[in-house]
């Protein structure tokens, strides 16, 4: 039975952060994900948002072109322009980045495997007993540490008896090549209609590259196939989407009842959506996880360093969470519309100056997340020997 001092279940976004910081950290990295190909089944739109960029470091070819128009329209069709004076999106490549996320990590030295699903964790004082099944195979690891970035529906916080997700929208999306100029610059359309798209949105991304198409909504109040279909002879208005070719269609749920209060024991934490890191209010998940994933790494790297289960209280969502009030106050009352006439008449409302300034700190804001990387903390000083910028 192999030897490890960290599992990571799931080669996402998360799980290739904390694995090749990990492995930068000089610990033994274990990684797996059920895909055959982490190109396969991308649930995700991938959208960046500037604060993620200016944090974070992506390699150009990973990223579309910068997006810094958005439109929102009513379901009258009543339309509010906004404008950044920065580079607001991007959209990521996600396959490529994966990919390329993926070949730094073994570079690194971490085992990958994958078409590989994590089934259950043994746990004592000492070590983990991880059961995994490889292609029909059962195979057995030890680990003195799991870290759980398995997606909503996490099984690692099943097994380790940690808080799981009871809210989540679903989404679906159909990605498009972008065929002869579809507009003067990139843009991100938005769709705010809750027969549609009830509690969430409908969205357009063109970024020139390629055109996403979606929509996203509590599962129980629309169907997602055919509101897509619905939607997409409604974005023709404003986008050509006959001259684009097909690339794919995604799907998946994405968490939206905040952070969950119970990511972490001595056996293993939660990060990403396992975690509930997703915004309540816009469900953007992409910034949350990539700083999840940067504390997860340097207290999972302090904790197998010096064994004190202190340093896992401060990975605590219960805390964390309360950053969160008004934003889940907003996704409650953003739940309970359900009229198409209650949102064209508040449309003035949302047209006029402290409407627009509303909507502009809700899509331009830097506040989704707060900054969880604890290199101000003195009982982190000397034990944050993580750089995650430095191999990007």
């Amino acid at each position: 039975m192999s030897d490890y001092d960290v599992v990571v279940v799931g080669a996402g976004l998360a799980g290739l952060e904390v694995a090749r910081s990990l492995a930068v950290a000089q610990k033994k990295v274990l990684l797996v994900d059920a895909k055959a190909s982490l190109t396969e089944r991308v649930h995700t739109t991938g959208i960046f948002v500037r604060r993620t960029l200016e944090d974070f470091h992506f390699p150009e070819h990973c990223l579309s072109p910068v997006v810094r128009d958005v439109s929102l329209y009513s379901p009258r069709g009543q339309r509010i322009d906004l404008q950044s004076q920065h580079d607001e999106f991007r959209v990521g490549k996600m396959g490529l980045l994966y990919e390329h996320w993926l070949e730094q990590c073994r570079s690194l030295g971490v085992d990958v495997m994958l078409k590989t699903r994590f089934i259950s964790c043994e746990c004592d004082q000492f070590s983990n007993s991880v059961k995994l099944q490889s292609e029909g195979r059962e195979l057995e690891v030890s680990s003195k540490f799991v870290i759980g970035c398995d997606g909503a529906q996490s099984r690692v916080a099943k097994s380790l008896q940690l808080s799981e997700n009871r809210k989540w929208i679903v989404g679906l999306e159909r990605v498009y090549r972008s065929g002869e100029s579809n507009s003067d610059s990139p843009k991100f359309h938005c769709l705010i209609d809750p027969v549609l798209a009830p509690g969430y949105i409908a969205w357009v991304v063109d970024d020139g590259e390629e055109i996403h198409v979606g929509v996203g909504g509590d599962a129980k109040r629309f169907n997602p196939k055919s509101a897509l279909i619905e939607f997409e002879s409604w974005a023709e208005q404003e986008i050509n989407l006959t001259s684009g070719n097909l690339i794919e269609q995604r799907g998946g749920k994405i968490p939206v009842g905040g952070l969950l209060p119970n990511i972490s024991n001595p056996y293993g934490i939660l990060v990403g959506d396992a975690a509930g890191a997703v915004s309540p209010l816009t469900a953007g998940g992409l910034d949350p996880c990539l700083r999840m994933s940067r504390l997860a790494a340097i207290l999972t790297n302090e904790y197998l360093n010096t064994g004190d289960e202190k340093v896992l209280q401060r990975y605590n969502g219960q805390q964390i969470r309360k950053r969160f009030w008004k934003r889940l106050i907003l996704r409650r009352c953003l739940e309970t519309i359900r009229s198409r006439t209650l949102i064209n008449i508040g449309w003035s409302a949302l047209n006029s100056p402290p409407g627009k300034a509303f909507a502009r700190k809700i899509m331009f804001g830097r506040g989704s997340f707060p900054d969880l990387h604890p290199s101000n903390d003195r009982r982190s000083r000397g034990s944050d020997k993580i750089n995650s910028d430095a191999y990007c």
